[in-house]
């Protein structure tokens, strides 16, 4: 319920200004992915291939952690081939077959992290790298 108050979903939009955390860049660290930004294949030496406890990796510029690797995150919207997170707080379509997540996994290639990603899942999907992230909501929108 987009009206009530307490806790959601990110939208896309939301999930992806949140993760650039005022960046242009492929990831919020810049045009390449460290080793220190997320968990993933390219340090799957040392994620032994398991999600993490959050917070183990650097955060963004506005503090937030994770947000490139370590699970995929479902936001608010379903899919959409012609999303453009320019739109003023986009809610995408009403309905659809397919979900959003957003972020890259444990499993994940480099290119699944950047901020602009997508991935796509039914909504009945699960899986060990599989998660979510909450906004807070008020009446009528977002805080």
């Amino acid at each position: 319920d987009w009206s009530a108050n307490g806790y959601r979903l990110p939208t896309e939009a939301e999930w992806e200004y949140a993760c650039r955390a005022g960046t242009v860049s492929a990831f919020n660290t810049g045009a390449a992915i460290s080793d220190n930004t997320g968990w993933c294949l390219i340090n799957r030496i040392n994620s032994n291939f398991i999600t993490h406890e959050g917070g183990k990796k650097s955060a963004n510029a506005w503090g937030l952690y994770d947000m490139h690797g370590n699970v995929f995150e479902w936001v608010w919207d379903w899919f959409e081939s012609n999303y453009s997170p320019g739109t003023s707080d986009p809610r995408g379509p009403a309905s659809g077959s397919s979900r959003v997540s957003r972020g890259g996994g444990i499993f994940s290639p480099d290119y699944d992290l950047r901020s602009a990603a997508r991935t796509i899942y039914s909504p009945g999907v699960s899986g060990e790298d599989l998660g979510f992230r909450l906004a807070a909501s008020g009446s009528g929108g977002s805080k």
